[in-house]
């Protein structure tokens, strides 16, 4: 796996249980799935050698992040590497633009978009499509960055200034967000994971409820299906994770991610194959697992840093207050606003379950109770 983050680090349990002698490449050893991988190879992601030098002797290759060059990967690939997914795939979710392109030309549900360059593009898409505009970095954008919403041209003008390629896109008023988490192995079957509902703030996925509550069944079949078919149609090998907004007038996708992801992390005690299982599964062409879930309700919260570093102190009375409580901690270091882990919890009633998972959380991060 390209990449030692937290993805990589949450991949190593599922391969010990499958018997997969899982290989890191990391920048430093202090990241994150470096502390705790023994096989871990330090070299440089944009740097074709050292890529090379990564992938002698395995099985197949993947990732835990989309930034390797596209030109590195097709490299890789036409020297013999298995490597999933494979550039041809993996652009579509490095380069908003392509991926609105492909989706657009396959009939997918996709809010209005064009490429600008300057504010006179800005105010024709704007005049065309109402305001405010959403501007979108073509590439490297993720947790809120590289997304800023104009109310004017003259809001955008900074946004232009800095130089970044850029895409327009009509802004949704959206009634909540949805994802759909699917697996694709090279051999063509597919699996969908429940629609679970995400909820935002600052750009940030803070809550993932699953199942979404009181999605309509045909809406939700219809999510999946989507999915399904973004996969497909661009040969999709691994996990593909799929934003979508639900409007009043039916689904809308928004962003795309092959590889594990954070709405999926409740799987882990939530579903019988979590998805860092299933992503093993599906890069190495085996069966995929079910993606049924454990229990009628499970809520994951994500734990953001603040201005305490000492978490730890803390689990005691987590753990005694709710043994139920599932945490994971990522190895990182904390910073204000960092992902730094996650809780899980299980039940039968919503509003239960959200109560215990938001109440672990914000005790381990703030020390309060809620």
């Amino acid at each position: 796996m390209i990449g030692a983050g937290q993805l990589a680090r949450m991949t190593q349990g599922a391969a010990i249980a499958l018997g997969i002698e899982l290989r890191v490449l990391a920048a430093s050893p202090d990241e994150s799935a470096a502390r705790v991988i023994v096989d871990t190879r330090l070299g440089d992601y944009r740097a074709l050698p050292d890529l090379r030098e990564f992938a002698k002797g395995c099985d197949a290759v993947t990732f835990d992040h989309e930034h390797v060059p596209t030109a590195h990967i097709e490299a890789l690939a036409a020297e013999g590497f298995a490597v999933h997914p494979g550039a041809e795939a993996l652009v579509h979710a490095q380069d908003k633009a392509l991926m609105r392109e492909r989706l657009t030309a396959i009939g997918v549900p996709c809010p209005e978009w064009a490429r600008v360059a300057d504010e006179a593009d800005v105010t024709a898409f704007g005049e065309a499509h109402g305001w405010p505009v959403v501007l979108k970095a073509v590439r490297g954008g993720y947790d809120g960055r590289g997304v800023w919403v104009c109310r004017s041209a003259e809001d955008a003008a900074p946004v232009l200034a800095s130089g970044i390629a850029l895409i327009a896109e009509q802004f949704v008023p959206f009634e909540r967000e949805l994802a759909v988490l699917v697996a694709r192995s090279p051999h063509g079957q597919g699996v969908s994971y429940p629609v679970v509902e995400t909820v935002q703030r600052d750009g940030i996925c803070v809550e993932v409820l699953a199942p979404a509550p009181d999605l309509d069944p045909e809406l939700a079949a219809a999510a999946q299906g989507i999915a399904l078919r973004i996969a497909r149609e661009l040969g999709v090998t691994g996990l593909l994770a799929v934003e979508m907004f639900q409007t009043a007038d039916g689904l809308v996708v928004n962003e795309l991610a092959m590889r594990p992801h954070n709405s999926g992390h409740w799987t882990i005690e939530g579903a019988r194959t979590s998805q860092f299982e299933q992503h093993l599964r599906a890069v190495l062409n085996l069966p995929l697992g079910s993606p049924s879930p454990t229990a009628p309700v499970v809520v994951m919260v994500n734990l953001l840093g603040g201005d305490d570093p000492e978490l730890f102190t803390r689990y005691e009375h987590v753990m005694a207050h709710d043994p139920g409580i599932k945490v994971h901690f990522y190895g990182k270091e904390v910073r204000p606003g960092r992902k730094i882990g996650h809780v899980t919890a299980l039940g039968t009633d919503l509003e239960t379950v959200r109560a215990r998972a938001r109440h672990a959380a914000v005790y381990l991060t703030e020390g309060i109770y809620t």
